[in-house]
Formats: C-alpha cells, structure tokens, sequence
C-alpha cells in the first residue's frame, strides 16, 4: 500500500475538483481541451527542470512511495503532479471568478508585480549560490515581468489572492510529499541548494514556485478559452 502514496496523493488532489466540474453551475467541463493544452506548455519546461535538478542530486524521490515506473529520472506520479495539481488550482480560479466579482483588486497589480519582482531579484543576488533558489527567484521573476510588461495581464492581483486561499490545500499536499505524517519524505532537498527556510516541512521555494507554475497555467488556460 506503501507504493500507492504518491498517486494518492495525487487523486485526492484532483478528484473533488474533478467531478464538480461537471456541474451545470460551473461547466468546466467544456475547458477541459483548453486547460489540457495549457498545462502541457507550461509542464514541459518545468519538467525539464525537474529532470536537470534529480540528475544534478538538487533533490530526489524516496521510490518506496511511489509506483516505481520512472521516466526520464522521474517517477511517473512527479509527470501526473503538473497536470492533477495545475488543474486543481485553475479550477478554484476559474469558481471564484465565476461567482465572486474582484475587479476592484486591478489596481493592486503594480503594486503585487513590483514587491515579488524586487524581493525575488533581492533574494537571488543575495543567495545566487544555492541553485533552488536562484532558479526559483528568476523564473517566477521572468514570469511577472512578461505577464505585466508583455502580455499585460490585469489579474495578477486576482490570481495572487486566490493562491494565498489555495495555501490551505498547498500545505497539506505538499507537506505530505515533504514529509508531514510520513516516515521519510517523498520528495528529499539536498540543503546546500536551497535557504532551508521551511513552512512546517515545506521549503520556502516550493510555494514560489508553485504561484510562478500558477501564473502560467492560468495564463495560457485563458489564451486558450478565448479560442
């Protein structure tokens, strides 16, 4: 039974989301091509990451709790997360914006967009020797530059309240794959990497790296339901 936690994981994550999509309330159902496309676009360089980092010992995954078929390095539930838990997020997103009107969080753009970006960059100068954290810094830096100067996006205050809400998921997934509850985690950091600033079992990183993932995710679900 050992062997199914990873995937567990994963299917409590996603199947609540999943079945509620069918409601005719929310019809999500109908995006499901659009958030497939997005989140494969989005998966692919964050999977190639996630491959460079398990190669380069960054971090690596306790087999015991996993399925034990490994692609490229990983196991295959690390594939599965960038589609169960993107999906999650985007639905949550997309039932907010359906029900609760939060235009009035526009004008908190430049302000969210300029504090992540100068904390981030402050971060990354600071700690450019610790490979997990300076990927993380730059990535998520990257992705609010282009989403704010390029794309001009006015929902990145919008979509940075509703990951603050989805923390309350994000602590408990993620802290089970960090090692909450667990003998051992699932998913193990070499400390030279990262700050080794952790919430409960969860390095600091993860929840940035999650919004960054969040962001992109929501941005290409939304180029491709416009479609």
């Amino acid at each position: 039974m050992i062997t199914f936690t990873y995937s567990l994981i994963l299917f409590f994550t996603i199947i609540v989301c999943f079945i509620a999509s069918f409601d005719k309330r929310l019809q999500f159902n109908h995006h499901f091509g659009a958030f497939i496309k997005a989140s494969i676009i989005v998966a692919i360089p964050f999977i190639a990451w996630d491959i460079w980092f398990t190669e380069k010992g960054v971090w690596w995954f306790n087999k015991n709790y996993t399925l034990g078929i490994i692609i490229a390095g990983l196991p295959l539930e690390e594939w599965l997360f960038f589609i169960c838990i993107p999906f999650s997020c985007v639905f949550t997103y997309f039932c907010i914006d359906k029900f609760y009107k939060l235009k009035w969080l526009v004008g908190f753009n430049n302000l969210i967009t300029f504090i992540t970006i100068i904390i981030c960059s402050v971060v990354a100068l600071l700690h450019h020797d610790k490979i997990y954290t300076l990927v993380t810094a730059l990535i998520t830096i990257a992705t609010l530059i282009y989403l704010h100067f390029i794309a001009r996006v006015n929902w990145i205050s919008k979509a940075s309240l509703v990951f603050t809400l989805l923390m309350l998921g994000f602590f408990p997934v993620n802290g089970m794959l960090t090692g909450t509850g667990l003998e051992s985690p699932i998913v193990n950091y070499n400390p030279a990497n990262f700050l080794g600033i952790r919430i409960l079992t969860i390095p600091i990183e993860d929840a940035v790296y999650g919004y960054s993932q969040f962001l992109l995710n929501l941005y290409f679900f939304k180029l491709f339901s416009k479609k």
